[in-house]
């Protein structure tokens, strides 16, 4: 059977930027771009030109992509011809191949929020498609509001699609824009159109999160007949956020019918890069992954309980969907007091450890699991620390360094402008290869600005590490979680540490102590020592 070519347009440039704290610059926005273009999306839309002054160097600056590059705007305002609207002739100038113009389809908003008649704005959608066709322009009509204005007043509604296809659109875009309408609703709808006259080769969908429904939405529409979906990155957009296509894109690979019924611009090899683009844009975004997100995130393929990873070790496919590696994800075991010796064997397994199933170590090892998560560690998220216990109960950890002390100082001083700041010093003596050496590092930033007393040690502990520098020197710090696990006068503090390093590698680690800069240390003393493990490097002699 011939598969039916489905479209995927991406508007995390745009619709993305208008999430509450996203601010891309023209380097974030390029990097993005140039992820989504190799992950192979049919249509990248890159903002508003003429918006603000972000948007308008990005399009000076283009990426060349494969992906038709477009623009967004709006159509043309009442009183004013197309070719004199100077918002209109501002995305026209951005010269890409491709122009997407949104324009109201709800009577309700073109009489209060435009002011105008309905045939005045009947007349303002065509007029700014044919004018975009006129200059050669690939035209996309973003039909704002439509599945309320079709319930409101479907008439008129579908009028503006039909003006908008008959003006010579490429695409009509059906807008679920407040993100209220339900699956089978989107479904009649999206038939509705199509009965009407408007090709479903002709028709896409642009939908929002507000019920959680967003990819459903989206489902629903193509398969009432649309070709062609809206999204973003990590389902990044205002409010609740847009269809999410980390999340659309294998399920439209792997799962039927669409897998066999659509071709979609994303290979089996681009499938693999998922996780790495999705983590991609949470750095540029400077915020925690979604450990809980489908397909890509850390716990997608997490097993905690028993039952579950002993049937796992048996045929993985008993409690998952898919095998992991397909979109660039792995597997975990996780380690916590509810593990039981499955979830111990198969981790171990994971870390390349083997033990025989009689070993009595195991037990202890559970042991000690179930008594430290009882003083306040968390296992199930600090793979790396996990590993490191069980291999000091096995005598397989390594004595790579010891530290025999360090020292953390923070001041608040006035500078010479008469203004309170404050500087954070750290001082750590580690002996290595029976030779002791000190290292001092202070918290200041590029700017200048402190950072804080952990962030002081973090630097001070890897500053020199002599003969094992070469392997850390890579190793950055990307999350920093502090709990308090109990109350009172004799709080307990909980650090888990995320660090990465330059290849792309995550791993988490624990500390605990009613010392924040002694838990912290912990964790980062972790950090160091297992990924001095997974690098297979030596003890120095």
């Amino acid at each position: 059977m011939t598969k039916k070519p489905l479209s995927l347009f991406d508007t995390t440039l745009r619709d993305g930027q208008q999430t509450q704290g996203v601010d891309f610059t023209v380097a974030d926005k390029t990097r993005i771009a140039e992820a989504l273009d190799q992950l192979g999306v049919d249509y990248i839309e890159g903002g508003w030109p003429g918006a603000n002054p972000t948007d308008s160097d990005f399009f000076n600056a283009a990426p060349k992509t494969r992906a038709t590059f477009t623009a967004f705007g709006m159509t043309k305002r009442a009183g004013r011809s197309a070719e004199n609207d100077d918002v209109l002739a501002a995305v026209l100038n951005a010269n890409t191949p491709a122009v997407c113009l949104v324009g109201k389809t709800h009577d309700f908003h073109v009489t209060k929020a435009l002011g105008i008649t309905l045939a005045e704005n009947l007349e303002n959608i065509a007029k700014s498609i044919k004018h975009l066709v006129a200059q050669g322009r690939e035209a996309l009509f973003d039909a704002e509001h439509f599945f309320d204005g079709y319930k409101a007043n479907p008439t008129y509604a579908l009028d503006c699609l039909r003006v908008a296809y008959g003006a010579g659109a490429r695409w009509v875009v059906l807008c679920d824009t407040n993100g209220g309408t339900l699956p089978n609703e989107v479904r009649d709808i999206t038939k509705t159109v199509i009965a009407s006259g408007i090709p479903g080769e002709n028709i896409g969908i642009h939908t929002h999160d507000d019920t959680g429904h967003a990819v459903a939405n989206s489902l629903a529409a193509v398969e009432a007949g649309a070709r062609q979906i809206q999204g973003t990155l990590n389902g990044l957009g205002e409010r609740c956020g847009n269809a999410n296509l980390i999340t659309l894109i294998p399920t439209l690979l792997l799962k039927e019918p669409y897998a066999s019924q659509f071709q979609i611009g994303v290979t089996q090899d681009g499938l693999k890069s998922l996780t790495k683009i999705s983590r991609l844009l949470d750095d540029i975004l400077n915020r925690v992954p979604n450990k809980s997100a489908p397909y890509v995130g850390a716990s997608a393929f997490a097993h905690k309980a028993g039952l579950h990873a002993s049937a796992i070790a048996k045929d993985p496919s008993t409690y998952e969907h898919i095998e992991p590696s397909v979109t660039g994800n792995a597997r975990v075991i996780p380690m916590s007091n509810q593990a039981g010796q499955a979830n111990l064997r198969q981790r171990l397994s994971f870390a390349g450890i083997t033990v025989d199933d009689a070993d009595p170590r195991l037990a202890r090892i559970l042991d000690d699991i179930k008594d430290r998560e009882d003083r306040g560690y968390a296992y199930d998220t600090a793979q790396a620390s996990f590993e490191l216990l069980a291999r000091r109960e096995l005598g397989q950890l390594p004595a790579f360094f010891e530290v025999k002390r360090y020292r953390v100082t923070v001041e608040r001083r006035k500078n010479k402008r008469d203004e309170m700041v404050t500087l954070s010093e750290a001082v750590v003596a580690v002996k290595i290869a029976g030779k002791k050496v000190l290292s001092v590092s202070d918290s200041l930033d590029d700017l200048g600005q402190d950072s804080g007393p952990v962030n002081a040690l973090a630097k001070a502990l890897a500053k020199d590490l002599g003969p094992y520098q070469t392997c850390i020197d890579d190793m950055r710090l990307v999350d920093f979680r502090v709990r308090i696990t109990n109350g009172g006068t004799e709080a307990v503090t909980r650090v888990i540490i995320d660090s990465e390093d330059s290849v792309g590698h995550r791993w988490s680690t624990v500390g605990v102590s009613a010392n924040i800069v002694d838990a912290s240390f912990q964790a980062l003393l972790d950090a160091i020592n297992w990924k001095l493990i997974r690098d297979d490097v030596k003890v120095a002699k």
